[in-house]
């Protein structure tokens, strides 16, 4: 069945893909398998969609536009694997989801800009539930994803997912496969979760006060965790930024660092951000 042409909302940052080589492309880099757990984010007006449901068996997709919902609902009821979730993908709890379905979620997703950066942090919150993503992202987001040290592009999204992914970007995409076609160029980015153990607990306050003003060196970003001695202790200068330092340099700080006074009463600054 034809989808039928629903306008894009811009309070949704609605961009429908349509090009059939970018979504054949997308689609062989996802490699679903039958008895994979796939969860489609945004599917918008499905062009994405009867595509996985031929490769899974299960396909959980998630809507926020309730026009689009109604017509992925009329065109997709008849696949007994196909389950619709009319919600915000930033309010969904994926702990829950991945406990359903019994198995790591296959994630894919055309990602609205607007939400691309906090999503990935509420996913980076339920890993453990999570095998792989492929998003379709802002290119200046991937670039910020797999940045080097060094670069203007580093900082602390890629800090932050390094240790719990692998990173490469799949394929670049033009304007023109988007209608209406965004302002910006996009990129297809896959995400592998890591077998590793997790960072020290305090990773994730060591690089939130590193980036905090990324002008200061890390003797002022981090006086409240680390002192210059300890700092040095681990074999870093207190007098460099924190662009300069790798995702292991900051585990090193992290399990040097102390805890805040106000620990117990806080929670880590990316283990919930709405």
């Amino acid at each position: 069945m034809a989808a039928p042409v629903i306008p894009p909302r811009k309070r949704f940052g609605q961009h429908f893909l349509h090009d059939p080589a970018v979504i054949s492309r997308i689609i062989d880099a996802v490699g679903l398998r039958p008895g994979d757990a796939a969860v489609e984010i945004g599917p918008g007006r499905g062009a994405l969609t009867g595509a996985l449901l031929q490769g899974a068996a299960e396909l959980d997709a998630i809507e926020i536009d309730r026009d689009l919902a109604a017509s992925l609902r009329e065109r997709f009821a008849g696949h007994p694997g196909f389950r619709l979730h009319v919600a915000d993908a930033l309010g969904i709890d994926w702990q829950v989801l991945g406990r359903q379905r019994g198995k790591p979620l296959r994630i894919i997703g055309n990602l609205p800009y607007n939400i691309a950066t906090a999503l990935l942090f509420r996913l980076l919150a339920s890993i453990e539930v999570l095998r792989d993503m492929h998003f379709m992202l802002q290119r200046e987001v991937a670039d910020r994803i797999l940045a080097a040290p060094g670069t203007q592009a580093y900082g602390r999204l890629g800090v932050m997912l390094a240790p719990h992914f692998t990173a490469e970007r799949v394929l670049d995409v033009g304007a023109g496969a988007f209608q209406p076609p965004p302002r910006v160029t996009s990129s297809v980015v896959r995400l592998t979760v890591r077998d590793a153990p997790p960072p020290p607990p305090l990773y994730g306050r060591i690089v939130s006060a590193a980036f905090a003003q990324r002008r200061k060196t890390l003797r002022n970003a981090l006086r409240e965790h680390l002192s210059a001695e300890q700092i040095a202790a681990v074999g870093l200068d207190p007098g460099v930024r924190a662009e300069r330092l790798t995702p292991a340099d900051f585990a090193a700080l992290a399990r040097a660092a102390r805890p805040p006074a106000d620990a117990a009463l806080a929670p880590e600054p990316d283990a919930v951000i709405h």
